[in-house]
C-alpha cells in the first residue's frame, strides 16, 4: 500500500534537493536552481515528485491535530484538558501567532507548489501515456484538495479568497487574493474535473498503490466544493446532486458498510481492515512510521498507564444527548463512564481522571483493542509518535449521501431516501418529509469527531452564533477513577462571543501575512 511505499521515494527526492527551492508561495525566492533544473529528467524523478505531494497528509499539523483545532471550536467537543493556546482558538480569541494554527496555511501551499512542479515538468517527460496521465491527475487532485481546505478555512466573500497559484504563474513574485472564495471553489472544481478525466477508479489500483488519488475522490470533492459554494450561489445545489451521483455510479461499488446488523456495522467503518473498502473515499493513509496521529490524540491522556495518549478533543454532553435512543452510533462514537471496551486485548470499563467532559471519542479506539498492538506492529511503540496502521477518514460515502440529501432539500425536493440509508444502518426507523433540521441532525451524529467539519457546517448554515452563544456541559464524576461513580452535569465551557461578520473565517497566520503581503481577514 502507499503507506509503506511512498516514504522511500520521498527520501530520494529530499536527498536530490528538489525541496531546497521554494515550495511555499509565501517564500518569494526566485526559482531555477541547478538542482531543480536537473531533477525532472526521468520517470523515477516524476514518481518521486508525485509521491512527495502526499508527505504532508501525514503531518501532525494537518490531519492529526492541525485542522482539527478549528473543528474543535464546534459544540461537539472541548479541548479535553487545560491548554491556553487551544482554548484561545476555541474561543475565537486569536492573535495570528498561535503555533497550533500556524502551519495549515503554509503546508497546503507547499503541497500546491509540489503539485505545480509536477504539472509543469511531467507533461514533457518520456513516460508511458497512462502512467503520465495518472501522475498529472494526482497532481491536479492534490492541488484541488488542498485548495479546498485552505480556501474554505481562510476565505469568504468579504475578505476574499486565497491566492490562486498554478503552474502558469508560480514563478511570479507577487500574489493577490481574489475578491471572493468563490474563485477558489471554481478553480477547485476545474482542477478536480481535469483530474477525474485522468485518474482511474481506486479499485484498479494494485495494493502498493492504494491510497493514491482516484476518480471517486475527485467527484466527491467537486460535490463538496459545490456544497460550500452554494452558500453564495444557490444554483450550485444541482451540481452537488450531479457529482454525488457520479460517485455512486462510477462503477467502483461505493456503498455503506451495512450488513443489516446495526449493533456492529457502524463500528466496522473505523476498523483498519476496512480502510480500503467501499465506504472510505478519501483518508489519511497511515502506517506505524507516518500518518495521522488523531487516534492517539483522542486517546485518554497517558492511556490509563498503558500507552501515552494525549487526551484532546473530548465529546460534550450536548453531542451525547444529540443521539436518539436506539441509535447504535452513540456508543460506537462515545465512551461514557462504565461503558465496556477492549483495550490491549482486555475488557475495561471506561473512567477518566483526565477528561474535561467525562467522555471520550470511541470511534478511533479499535486499533488499541488488540492484544499487544505494539508487538503486532499495529501502533508505534513511542507514545510521542502516535502513528498506527489505521487510516483516518476525511470523506466517507455516508457524506456523499447526506450532501445529496441536503442539496435536494434545499431545492425543494425529497431527501428521505439518502437520509434513511444512513439512519437505517444505525438501527433507526425511517423518516418521511425530512427537513433541513433532520439533515443537520444526521450530519452531526454521523460525523462527530471527523474531518467532515461540524464547525464549518454550523458556519455555512448560519447556526454558529446561536450554537456558540450557549455553554457546553459535561458529566463531572465524584470519583474519576470509579466507572460507577455518581456525577453532576456541569458547565465545562462558557458561552462564547461569536461574531459571524468576523469569525466565519479564521485568522491567517501573521507569518503568512508578513511574508506574502496579502491583507488579513477583516475584523481579525
Amino acid at each position: 500500500m502507499l503507506k509503506k511505499y511512498f516514504s522511500m521515494a520521498i527520501g530520494a527526492m529530499l536527498i536530490a534537493g528538489i525541496n531546497g527551492c521554494s515550495d511555499d508561495f509565501t517564500d518569494l525566492t526566485p526559482l531555477g536552481s541547478a538542482t531543480e533544473l536537473n531533477f525532472w529528467q526521468t520517470q523515477a524523478d516524476a514518481e518521486a515528485g508525485v509521491n512527495s505531494m502526499y508527505y504532508y497528509m501525514g503531518d501532525e499539523d494537518m490531519f492529526s491535530r492541525g485542522f482539527m483545532w478549528y473543528i474543535n471550536a464546534s459544540d461537539d467537543m472541548v479541548t479535553g484538558r487545560p491548554n491556553s493556546t487551544a482554548d484561545n482558538i476555541k474561543n475565537f480569541n486569536m492573535t495570528g501567532d498561535e503555533g497550533y494554527s500556524s502551519w495549515m496555511y503554509p503546508q497546503c501551499f507547499k503541497i500546491i507548489r509540489r503539485a505545480n512542479d509536477v504539472l509543469a515538468n511531467v507533461k514533457d517527460l518520456d513516460i508511458e501515456g497512462s502512467l503520465k496521465n495518472r501522475y498529472l491527475g494526482e497532481a491536479l487532485f492534490m492541488r484541488g484538495f488542498h485548495y479546498f481546505w485552505v480556501a474554505s478555512t481562510y476565505g469568504n466573500d468579504v475578505s476574499g479568497g486565497v491566492p490562486i497559484v498554478t503552474e502558469e504563474n508560480m514563478k511570479d513574485t507577487k500574489f493577490t487574493r481574489p475578491e471572493s472564495v468563490v474563485a477558489n471553489y471554481d478553480q477547485v472544481v476545474k482542477d478536480l474535473e481535469r483530474a477525474a478525466d485522468l485518474l482511474p477508479l481506486y479499485t484498479s489500483y494494485s495494493d502498493e498503490n492504494k491510497g493514491r488519488a482516484h476518480k471517486d475522490a475527485c467527484y466527491a470533492y467537486i460535490a463538496k466544493a459545490y456544497l460550500y459554494w452554494a452558500q453564495y450561489d444557490n444554483t450550485k445545489w444541482e451540481k452537488v446532486v450531479e457529482y454525488c451521483d457520479k460517485v455512486s455510479n462510477s462503477g467502483s461499488g461505493r456503498k455503506l458498510i451495512d450488513t443489516d446488523n446495526p449493533a456492529t456495522d457502524y463500528r466496522e467503518v473505523f476498523k483498519y481492515q476496512n480502510e480500503f473498502g467501499p465506504e472510505y473515499i478519501w483518508s489519511v493513509t497511515c502506517g506505524i512510521e507516518r500518518g495521522s496521529k488523531l487516534n492517539g490524540v483522542m486517546l485518554e491522556n497517558k492511556g490509563w498507564g498503558v500507552y501515552n495518549g494525549w487526551g484532546y478533543y473530548m465529546p460534550t454532553l450536548e453531542l451525547y444527548n444529540a443521539f436518539e435512543d436506539g441509535d447504535y452510533r452513540r456508543e460506537a462514537t462515545i465512551l461514557k463512564f462504565g461503558d465496556e471496551f477492549q483495550f490491549w486485548g482486555s475488557t475495561r470499563r471506561y473512567s477518566s481522571a483526565n477528561s474535561l467532559s467525562g467522555f471520550q471519542f470511541n470511534k478511533y479506539m479499535d486499533i488499541y483493542s488488540y492484544e499487544d498492538p505494539i508487538g503486532n506492529s499495529l501502533i508505534n511503540a513511542n507514545g510521542d509518535r502516535l502513528y498506527t496502521v489505521s487510516d483516518v477518514p476525511i470523506l466517507r460515502y455516508a457524506e456523499i449521501l447526506l450532501m445529496k440529501a441536503e442539496a435536494k432539500i434545499m431545492m425543494g425536493q425529497n431527501g428521505d431516501a439518502e437520509i434513511n440509508m444512513v439512519r437505517n444502518r444505525a438501527g433507526l426507523t425511517s423518516k418521511t418529509g425530512c427537513t433541513m433540521d433532520d439533515l443537520k441532525h444526521e450530519r452531526r451524529v454521523e460525523f462527530a469527531g471527523e474531518f467532515a467539519n461540524r464547525h464549518r457546517d454550523l458556519v455555512r448554515w448560519g447556526d454558529a452564533e446561536e450554537a456558540y452563544g450557549k455553554p457546553l456541559h459535561g458529566r463531572i464524576h465524584v470519583d474519576k477513577t470509579n466507572p460507577d461513580s455518581d456525577y453532576n452535569e456541569e458547565v465545562i465551557w462558557e458561552a462564547r462571543n461569536y461574531d459571524p461578520n468576523i469569525h466565519n473565517v479564521w485568522i491567517i497566520p501573521n507569518e503568512v501575512i508578513e511574508s506574502s503581503g496579502i491583507p488579513q481577514n477583516k475584523g481579525w
